[in-house]
C-alpha cells in the first residue's frame, strides 16, 4: 500500500515500527547518498566514472590489481569521507533500544558502524570498502598498512602472513557472495516481524531476494524508497519519500 502523502507515510511508518517486536533494517545506497556518496549505477554514480575491475582481472593482471589499488589510495569511489545522515542515526536508535535485531546493508561505506550500530548487528553483504583482506588466508590488513610502500615505491599489497593477493574487503564484480553474511541475513530475514526496507532500488540479486523472503514467512514488508521498485506491490507499506526525514520523524530523532 502506498502512502497517499508524505505526512500520512511517515505516521504510517511510526506506527508500523511501534506494533513490531523484531525489525530487520536492510539498507541500499539510498541511504548513504543523502551523506554524499555516490551511488553505483545512476548518471553520476560510481560506475559511470570508472568501470568496475572485476574479480578475475584483479587477481589475473598486475596491472589491474595496481588500478584497484590506485583508486583506493586516492578516494576515486568517494566511499571513505562521508559521515552518518539522519537515516544511519534513526537506525542506530533503533537497534539501541532493542527494536531491531539486525541491519543488513548493501552499502560499503561502514556508516551504520560509524553512526553507532555495534559491528555484530551489521550484516555486509558487499563488503567494506575501509579495510582490505588476504584473498588467500582472510586475514585483515588496514590500509595504511600499505599505503606509503604503493604511494612512494609502487608496491602492490600482498599479506604480511602468507604471501598471498590482497584485496579492498569490497565484493567485486565476478566475486563470490559471502557465504557468513549471506547465512545470517537469511536467518534474520526468516526471525523478523516487520522487514524495512531503507533505499534500495531492489535489483540486485540475490540480496534482493530477502524482502520477500521475510514477507513470505509472515512479516510485514515496509519500503522507504525515493522511487518506485519493483516489490513495491508486495509491500504492507510504501514512502516514495527522503530516508533520513522520514526516519527522523517516524523514530522520533
Amino acid at each position: 500500500m502506498a502512502s497517499s502523502s508524505p505526512a500520512a507515510g511517515r505516521s504510517a511508518l511510526a506506527a508500523a515500527l511501534a506494533a513490531a517486536r523484531r525489525v530487520v533494517v536492510f539498507t541500499g545506497a539510498g541511504v548513504s547518498t543523502e551523506s554524499g556518496v555516490p551511488d553505483f549505477r545512476s548518471p553520476g554514480g560510481v560506475w559511470s566514472r570508472m568501470k568496475p575491475i572485476y574479480f578475475q582481472d584483479f587477481v589475473a593482471d598486475e596491472a589491474r590489481r595496481r588500478e584497484a589499488w590506485s583508486r583506493v589510495f586516492s578516494g576515486a569511489a568517494k566511499w571513505t569521507d562521508a559521515r552518518p545522515n539522519d537515516g544511519h542515526a534513526a537506525v542506530a536508535r533503533l537497534v539501541a533500544q532493542g527494536r531491531a535485531s539486525a541491519v543488513i546493508t548493501q552499502n560499503v561505506d561502514n556508516l551504520h558502524q560509524e553512526s553507532g550500530v555495534p559491528e555484530d548487528k551489521v550484516i555486509e553483504l558487499h563488503g567494506n570498502a575501509h579495510y582490505a583482506r588476504c584473498l588467500a588466508c582472510g586475514l585483515r590488513h588496514e590500509f595504511d598498512d600499505f599505503r606509503e610502500a604503493f604511494l612512494q615505491r609502487g608496491e602492490i599489497p600482498v599479506c604480511r602472513a602468507c604471501g598471498g593477493l590482497v584485496k579492498s574487503a569490497t565484493i567485486s564484480f565476478g566475486q563470490a557472495m559471502p557465504q557468513e553474511p549471506m547465512e545470517r541475513a537469511e536467518a534474520a530475514a526468516l526471525d523478523c516481524d516487520l522487514f524495512l526496507v531503507l533505499g534500495s532500488s531492489l535489483v540486485v540479486y540475490p540480496a534482493a531476494g530477502f524482502p520477500m523472503l521475510a514477507k513470505r514467512n509472515g512479516a510485514r514488508l515496509v519500503i522507504v524508497n525515493r522511487e518506485p521498485t519493483d516489490q513495491d506491490p508486495y509491500a504492507d507499506l510504501v514512502l516514495h519519500d527522503e530516508i533520513g526525514p522520514a526516519m527522523r520523524e517516524a523514530v522520533g530523532l
